[in-house]
């Protein structure tokens, strides 16, 4: 019997024979009306000795690369089952494959029918994690939000109590943990909001230019009485070409960060360095155990232990790396110098020849709230 590839012109003979037939004269136009797949015949050793057009493709080889190689798959008649294809190039292609039994010119051969599914199982495997992740976001949220709403609803309850004898200082202490336990949730929806939007659309950045100095500020003036621990060092006018809320969000979970995790001071510098934006938020805490490391910036990942430091959803820093990446920059953890860590985040510059902005501070800043140090 003849070996060679088939064309698509040989493809005149639709008709059909039972499977085990012998089929006299032209094999490969029988090969080729078997299917509109990527077709195989594979002899009683396992080798192949046919294959059409389709199957080139599916293989990434020529047919002349093919014939006379070991196919490589168990054969069984009438089971569909899915194999692997490593291509040449060192990926991966997911075929079904379908195989029947016949005699071709008196000789025994198993006939595949391959089919790519490559997207199909790609968008299979994408739609469970996306239920999977789901599932972690419900799980995540029912965890976080009990305790605070737990504890608002009692703290509600004492206010409500007509027999309790509170004073106006006692009353107002409990205001002020009801409120700081709503902040605490408002963040965790935020955060989850940012999630799933990253998940659904993925991150659209909005590039302008950003006076970073100005983010800063508005950022600690968000945190009220933790900026007095945190100083600021700036190089005067520095600007990155970034989304501004985008921008607003990597530094508000790494400065977030830093309070639920470190121990105070904690400096926040940002400077031009090697033709980019680099801001480093650097606090004097135990820092982050090697081990933890790779996983720092996983999403709803959290240290070993960090339940009992601080409410946390292990979404902040997955939120920062992947808004720094969409703008064209990185973020990632440095051991700090004298123990501590340091959380560093790296943005585009303007293009060279753009307006520069003039130099100085790009607004003033209270020493009360926190320190400043222009560079």
């Amino acid at each position: 019997m003849s070996e060679h590839a088939l064309g698509p012109g040989e493809a005149a003979d639709q008709e059909q024979r039972p499977p085990g037939a012998e089929f006299p004269g032209d094999i490969s136009r029988l090969i080729v009306a078997a299917s509109a797949d990527g077709i195989v015949a594979v002899d009683e050793n396992g080798v192949i000795r046919l294959c059409n057009r389709a199957a080139e493709q599916l293989f990434a080889r020529p047919a002349k690369e093919l014939i006379g190689t070991p196919f490589g798959f168990p054969l069984v008649a009438g089971r569909a089952t899915e194999v692997s294809l490593m291509l040449p190039g060192g990926g991966e292609r997911v075929v079904e494959m379908r195989a029947t039994t016949m005699t071709l010119e008196g000789e025994l051969f198993h006939v595949a029918a391959l089919r790519d599914v490559t997207r199909r199982r790609q968008a299979e495997r994408e739609l469970e994690a996306a239920l999977e992740r789901q599932n972690i976001v419900v799980a995540v949220a029912a965890h976080e939000l009990h305790n605070p709403l737990a504890a608002i609803s009692m703290l509600t309850h004492v206010l409500q109590d007509e027999q309790a004898a509170l004073t106006a200082t006692q009353r107002r202490d409990i205001i002020e943990r009801i409120a700081e336990r709503t902040a605490r949730l408002q963040l965790l929806v935020r955060k989850l909001l940012t999630a799933s939007r990253i998940d659904a659309v993925g991150v659209q950045a909005a590039s302008e230019r950003v006076p970073v100095l100005e983010i800063i500020v508005e950022q600690l003036a968000d945190a009220d009485e933790r900026s007095a621990e945190v100083s600021v060092s700036c190089t005067p006018g520095l600007e990155s070409v970034v989304d501004r809320a985008e921008l607003s969000t990597i530094l508000a979970n790494c400065l977030e960060n830093a309070f639920a995790y470190a121990r105070p001071p904690i400096e926040v510098r940002a400077a031009e360095r090697n033709g980019w934006v680099e801001i480093r938020v650097i606090d004097q805490g135990p820092g982050v155990p090697e081990s933890f490391v790779p996983h720092l910036f996983d999403r709803f990942t959290r240290e070993p232990g960090a339940e009992q430091k601080a409410e946390g959803t292990g979404l902040g820093l997955w939120i920062v790396r992947n808004f720094a990446q969409a703008n064209g920059g990185d973020a990632w953890y440095e051991p700090g110098k004298h123990g501590g860590s340091c959380f560093c985040v790296r943005l585009p510059l303007p293009e060279r020849g753009s307006h520069r902005p003039a130099r100085g501070l790009a607004m003033p800043i209270a020493r009360s709230r926190c320190g400043y140090t222009p560079t």
